[in-house]
């Protein structure tokens, strides 16, 4: 179904599209920055309830907010700098996290208007949203393809796959920036969030939040989530890699080979049951607990995003791999196709 949702700043239409399933699911996304605004799932009891952050309007998307459920590209998470060299050529990115380059840039892919289509796969219902991004844009080299495809299955699964193009070397990174409070959509802290993340090592990073480049091993750390854990459990302790992020705001190496769809994480909410699996095809998982959020956001029915009143689990390549050769390579090629998938997949227990 779709209906109006407002005017992006160019003057172009933007539509709200709602994919419901018969379990009782229901997502609603928009053409802008095709961001997901609500996603309804049952608690133990049957009653539904939205588990994402966000607003009830467009106009709160149009100003500045923290990526609340959003598309992030060309390059999710940081570049150092806001700088790359690609064969023998150096690239010089928006500054829009002090002097780094976050989520895209200042005019990243969050806050375009995608052309949308509806489709009917078997099983579910799906939106597909196309971009085409310009050489030059941002800084990024070539003319880039972008098609994301969002899946509502009947098996209370959202399925995210991306497919991209280029006609010119360039860098891709594609990310989902859901935020997610499985009690009651961001209206409480989450730290009683039981997570489990299927990672032996993650990445330790610098208090600009950019990596160090070292692979570390989870064990003996408060980054161990091997086993579940309350997220406040250990968020506060004494750590380095804590202070650095303000809690967790790392990515984890997830188990298993690339390319293959694996379980990322696991995410469990006592009271009300719900649980959420998040499957990926991604190298890397970040996991980030709203440590940013600071009360200033008024979201959906009144709301106040407060500090960690949200978590997100975004799949997606390691930060600034441009610029660490030994992370796994982001370089796009023409004749290349980028592909991957995240899947976010809900139940109760």
């Amino acid at each position: 179904m779709k209906e109006v949702f407002g005017v992006a700043p160019n003057g172009s239409a933007i539509d709200l599209y709602t994919l419901a399933n018969p379990a009782g699911m229901r997502v609603q996304i928009t053409n802008y920055g095709g961001i997901v605004t609500s996603l309804l799932v049952p608690d133990r009891n049957g009653r539904p309830g939205d588990v994402v952050l966000g607003f009830d309007r467009i106009d709160g998307y149009l100003k500045k907010h923290p990526y609340f459920g959003a598309i992030c590209g060309r390059y999710a998470n940081r570049i150092a700098g806001g700088r790359f060299t690609l064969a023998g050529a150096e690239y010089a990115l928006a500054r829009n996290d002090g002097r780094n380059h976050l989520h895209g840039g200042v005019l990243g892919f969050d806050k375009m208007v995608w052309k949308a289509a509806e489709l009917a796969p078997i099983g579910g219902a799906a939106l597909r949203l196309a971009y085409s991004s310009p050489a030059g844009d941002e800084g990024y080299p070539g003319n880039l393809d972008v098609v994301v495809t969002y899946t509502l299955t009947d098996s209370n699964e959202l399925r995210i796959d991306y497919l991209a193009t280029t006609d010119a070397e360039t860098v891709l990174n594609l990310s989902h920036h859901g935020y997610f409070n499985l009690a009651d959509g961001g209206g409480s802290e989450v730290l009683g969030h039981e997570v489990m993340i299927e990672a032996a090592r993650f990445l330790p990073v610098d208090a600009a939040l950019i990596p160090t480049g070292e692979l570390c091993d989870v064990r003996g750390t408060p980054m161990d989530f091997t086993r579940a854990a309350a997220i406040g459990a250990r968020i506060d302790a004494a750590h380095e890699q804590l202070v650095h992020g303000r809690g967790y705001d790392h990515t984890w190496v997830v188990n298993g080979a690339p390319g293959q769809l694996r379980l990322a994480a696991r995410v469990h909410e006592p009271t009300s049951g719900r649980v959420m699996e998040v499957l990926t095809t991604e190298p890397g998982v970040q996991f980030y607990t709203g440590n940013f959020l600071d009360g200033t956001l008024t979201g959906k029915a009144g709301a106040v995003y407060r500090r960690r009143y949200g978590l997100c689990l975004e799949c997606q390549h390691f930060p600034d791999s441009p610029n660490q050769p030994q992370f796994p390579s982001t370089v796009l090629k023409p004749g290349q196709g980028y592909t991957q998938t995240t899947v976010y997949r809900f139940s109760v227990a």
